[in-house]
């Protein structure tokens, strides 16, 4: 930011750092190199390090709750958990289309959150189903409903849609 308010005398020269920070995006608004954009902080945490970090620690605590958990178990609730996820893909669904058909870029973010949501419905489904007509019922709906919706809303999450149906 000094480089727009200062006069042009005493405006800094560009380094080889802040001309490559600018070319790859980590320039700041105003071309300001990784520490002027992010101050002290950011120069000891960086989010992608915390997402490794806390992806990698899931991975034993995914060990403890498949050996330690019971198969089954009684809940309340139950039938709030399930129209609320529901009701949540529904409003996905509706938001991403309204948006979409406005053109609003944004769409692509409803998209990417209903594409989440109707993976975890199928999956729920299908593994929470008692065997038999439950079972079948479940995966029925996973494989002729929710995965291809999700599959629908990932491609319009990633921009893939094209096409008169889909673009």
């Amino acid at each position: 930011m000094t480089a727009l308010y200062a006069p042009a005398s005493t405006a800094p020269a560009t380094t080889a750092r802040t001309a490559r920070a600018d070319r790859v995006g980590h320039g700041g608004p105003a071309g300001r190199g990784r520490e002027g954009s992010r101050g002290r902080l950011g120069r000891r945490f960086r989010v992608e390090w915390v997402l490794l970090g806390s992806g990698a620690a899931l991975l034993p605590w995914l060990v403890v709750l498949a050996t330690t958990l019971p198969p089954t178990a009684r809940v309340g609730h139950w039938n709030a958990a399930w129209a609320g996820l529901d009701a949540l893909e529904a409003l996905g669904l509706l938001t991403t289309g309204l948006l979409r058909r406005r053109g609003d870029g944004r769409h692509r973010l409803t998209a990417a959150a209903t594409c989440a949501l109707l993976v975890v419905d199928a999956w729920f489904d299908t593994v929470t189903a008692a065997p038999g007509a439950e079972l079948w019922a479940a995966l029925a709906m996973a494989v002729c409903a929710e995965l291809p919706l999700a599959a629908v809303c990932a491609a319009l999450a990633l921009g893939k849609a094209r096409g008169a149906d889909l673009g």
